[in-house]
């Protein structure tokens, strides 16, 4: 018969809690680079194309194209701006502003519940503005496929 320490299995858990948001967190940083990166050449591209006699319509659909990109791009630079505000008492933002016997007073409770929940609420943000961007790009697109048809009219 195996026995498990309930303390053991909470640290565990705590451990493997943290290790987890923090991965989510990276991970939004990558996609968001990604799309920065593809909405940065699809306006390259526009850009190049902007000053060509093109339809009425055809610029029309274009320019709500820019505006859904240039809107994707401030969400997903939101995404990777870091977050230094230090309010709560499991981040290094909070660390930073403490002296040494501060940092070792605060070590003395166990602070990864705290951290859990702030990187949580940290990476659910993220995850919802590289939504948003990523509906704005779609819809960019979209855009896009409605101005060149119209091109070719």
């Amino acid at each position: 018969m195996s026995f498990t320490d309930p303390v053991s299995a909470t640290d565990k858990n705590l451990d493997s809690a943290c290790a987890a948001v923090a991965t989510e967190i990276a991970r939004t940083d990558g996609k968001a680079s990604l799309l920065l990166a593809f909405n940065g050449a699809v306006l390259a591209g526009l850009a190049s194309v902007a000053d060509n006699n093109l339809p009425l319509t055809t610029k029309a659909f274009g320019a709500a194209a820019v505006l859904a990109l240039g809107a994707a791009a401030v969400l997903l630079l939101l995404v990777v701006r870091p977050r230094l505000s230090g309010h709560d008492k499991a981040s290094f933002p909070y660390w930073a502003r403490l002296d040494e016997d501060e940092i070792r007073a605060s070590m003395q409770s166990d602070t990864r519940a705290a951290r859990i929940r702030v990187l949580s609420v940290l990476a659910i943000r993220k995850y919802q503005r590289l939504r948003h961007a990523v509906h704005l790009s779609l819809a960019a697109l979209a855009l896009l496929h409605l101005a060149a048809a119209t091109a070719l009219i």
